[in-house]
């Protein structure tokens, strides 16, 4: 049987306000996505964990390390790192049958052991990046042959204006010859006569 990483003991520190420990964990938290960004399953999280009685309950702090990869969103390419978070929340005991508080969040401390799991995966779902980008000059992908820009420029002629605008083009580009409203006469043109 394989022990949980994730379980703390913590009978001797509820013993009295103020007690204090240090642990540091590390296992696997099954597969945790937001959007295109992933932990892989079979990949270790590491937590760093103060645990300390307080009125109420345990408080944890966390520092959590986890791996995790992605898809640029502009070129596709896998992009990936350690995702850093920190976190510190309260446990708190509750009775049998018990609901959660409405307005205070903590999460339920139940018998001799705290579970580490629920804070962990909550904290790296609230961090893992939702648009992730390779780098923040990505020049993306072509929209109309799918090369890869950041390799260099594609053979695509430039892309034309959408012809769904080209009643609105007249406002931006003046004729040649024909000064915007409110602009003096065209360089070089006669100013005509003076009084």
């Amino acid at each position: 049987m394989t022990t949980n990483p994730w379980l703390v003991p913590v009978t001797t520190l509820r013993r009295s306000l103020g007690n204090r420990r240090q642990e540091t964990r590390s296992g696997r938290i099954g597969e945790l996505r937001v959007a295109d960004s992933r932990v892989p399953e079979d990949r270790e999280v590491q937590a760093e964990v103060t645990l300390c009685s307080v009125d109420g309950g345990i408080e944890v702090a966390a520092g959590i390390d986890a791996p995790w990869v992605g898809e640029c969103r502009r070129c596709l390419r896998p992009v990936g790192g350690v995702l850093r978070c920190e976190v510190r929340e309260l446990y708190r005991p509750r009775g049998p049958g018990e609901p959660p508080d409405q307005d205070e969040e903590t999460y339920p401390l139940s018998g001799e052991m705290l579970d580490l799991r629920p804070l962990v995966r909550d904290a790296i779902l609230l961090e893992l990046p939702i648009a992730p980008l390779c780098r923040e000059g990505c020049a993306g992908l072509c929209p109309t042959c799918g090369a890869d820009l950041n390799d260099g420029p594609c053979t695509c002629p430039p892309a034309g204006g959408d012809p769904r605008w080209a009643g609105l083009d007249v406002l931006r580009d003046p004729s040649p010859g024909v000064p915007e409203e409110g602009a003096g006469p065209p360089a070089g043109a006669d100013p005509g006569p003076t009084a």
